[in-house]
């Protein structure tokens, strides 16, 4: 469950600069003793130098001179957060602070999420979230062996390390500056949506907006969708041809209900399809029909999980997530090719397994085909959900500090039901019903996938909505979404090919379009209650 497993940094971007007045209060830092660590190393960042992020094709430049921060956190004896700070030098700094989540199990700072945020100006905090990276290096947050009978690093990692990351990136700014940051806002998207709540729930006073996107707030219950999934799908030969037939004709049936025939689903909850008009028969191309262990599979994951009393668990994938690049990496393979002893399973069941296996269950010889839903998921919650899930917070704090609530989850989302965000939202609305006007807001996002990609626009600003909002503009109704010919780059500000743009409307509101121009343009469109 990551933003994007492609954007883990692999190499650093200092190198020396000459020294200056900011350059000097910069490098000043290192060793610098902090209310909750130490500073290892601050290293100035000139204009125009070159930084290397994994997964992105060409190298990215830094916007202006910063000062890069590698501190060491700790909460209690036998805890250890490395922690990233991207400070803007003067005048670049805009004056407000942005913390950001991680994805998975963490172990790694991923400086890809943080480069967006620092060319708007922002100061820029990261986390591990309290371990260091496993093997294999890149897949490292889908890798929870670190948590083996470490309650410690657990707490690190559900909530503590965000907590002293905001503290501290605070602190830094003081002590650089000689001023505190005039806003502070918090980002994650996937674990780090899960980890956002958090944020709100636990610790109201860190940050005055927090987004969250497709978060994986209830956890223990996701661990075990996810091994349910396994159970149901893998077993079967749902090969990407047939993902590809598969997903042709959904949008078949159900693209034109929005009013455009544009291979997007805006509301998925109104496609009626049933995954027997492509049960095989005689004479079918077998390599592109559903033996019936498909079809029945297909129904399954569109369904959801039900426990042998027949309560229904999670929500089901929304019919436009089964394109190959999502259901295939997720849930129905070809599996994800690993190497060592480490088993090729899909991302779902990679997660989830050593979720059980190392938290849960604390058995190394734990695996996934001893998984029973009606016994491993009361253990689950029983063991962890007081301490990892974060979808039953009382938000009351937060609100009556007038902070601001945004969450987002793209409808082609084949890692997290996309429903559940919508249901979540819908409870946090009746709980709270003075502040939703004002201070809570969600965006779904037709055709977007786990918090970036798939075949809908997939990039755009929540950052700049939030701020907006925060310093007193209007709530949010709708930001305008854009697909690139490669979405990272485009993220990243580098050199893509803009495709389509879409608003994506605040909830229930759906964008429709109005008959006129392209169905590529956003301006095209309105938002309207369906």
């Amino acid at each position: 469950m990551l933003f994007a497993l492609s954007l883990v940094v692999l190499s650093g971007c200092a190198r020396s600069v000459e020294p200056d007045a900011a350059a000097v209060a910069c490098s000043a830092l290192t060793g610098k003793v902090l209310s909750h660590g130490i500073v290892k190393q601050a290293t100035p960042v000139t204009a125009g130098q070159s930084m290397s992020l994994a997964g992105v094709d060409d190298k990215v430049v830094a916007p202006f001179g910063f000062c890069r921060i590698e501190a060491t956190l700790r909460s209690e004896p036998g805890s250890e957060i490395q922690s990233l700070y991207w400070l803007p030098m003067k005048p670049s700094w805009n004056g407000k602070f942005v913390g950001l989540g991680n994805g998975g199990f963490g172990g790694v700072i991923q400086e890809a999420h943080m480069f967006p945020a620092l060319r708007q100006g922002f100061a820029v905090a990261a986390t591990d979230m309290g371990h260091p990276a496993s093997f294999p290096q890149n897949l490292a947050p889908m890798n929870g062996k670190w948590a083996y009978q470490q309650p410690v690093k657990v707490l690190d990692w559900a909530y503590r390390a965000n907590h002293l990351t905001a503290a501290t990136g605070k602190e830094l700014i003081d002590a650089h500056f000689g001023q505190k940051p005039k806003r502070s806002y918090f980002h994650g998207c996937s674990d780090g949506g899960r980890e956002a709540l958090m944020q709100a729930g636990r610790y109201p006073d860190d940050y005055d907006g927090i987004i969250a996107g497709a978060p994986a707030a209830a956890f223990t219950d996701l661990m075990a969708h996810a091994q349910w999934n396994n159970r149901q799908a893998v077993p079967t030969q749902l090969t990407e041809e047939k993902l590809d037939r598969l997903h042709a004709e959904v949008l078949d049936r159900c693209d034109a209900l929005d009013g455009a025939k544009d291979g997007l689903l805006e509301s998925p909850s109104a496609c009626r399809f049933d995954p027997e008009v492509l049960s095989c028969k005689p004479g079918d191309d077998p390599k592109r029909c559903l033996t019936g262990a498909e079809v029945e599979a297909v129904r399954a994951t569109y369904r959801g999980p039900r426990t042998a009393d027949g309560q229904q668990l999670s929500a089901g994938f929304s019919p436009g997530s089964e394109y190959k690049e999502g259901w295939s990496l997720w849930i129905t393979g070809p599996t994800l090719p690993l190497v060592g002893t480490v088993k090729s399973m899909t991302g779902g069941s990679l997660l989830s397994t050593d979720f059980f296996r190392w938290m849960v269950h604390a058995d190394p010889d734990w695996e996934r085909e001893r998984f029973d839903l009606d016994k491993d998921l009361p253990l689950a919650r029983q063991r962890l959900a007081a301490t990892i899930n974060s979808d039953q917070l009382d938000m009351t704090p937060f609100f009556a500090r007038n902070g601001k609530l945004m969450l987002y989850h793209g409808w082609s989302d084949a890692a997290l039901p996309p429903m559940n965000t919508v249901r979540y939202f819908e409870r946090l609305q009746a709980r709270h019903a003075d502040a939703a006007t004002q201070q809570l807001r969600l965006f779904m996002a037709p055709g977007m996938g786990h918090c970036m990609g798939g075949p809908g626009p997939s990039v755009f600003d929540a950052l700049d909505a939030m701020d907006r909002w925060t310093e007193g503009g209007p709530p949010p109704e709708q930001m305008v979404a854009t697909k690139f010919d490669k979405d990272a780059a485009g993220a990243l500000g580098q050199t893509a090919k803009v495709q389509r743009t879409r608003p994506l409307c605040a909830w229930p509101k759906v964008a429709r379009w109005t008959g006129q121009g392209s169905i590529d343009a956003a301006e095209n469109f309105s938002c309207q209650t369906p």
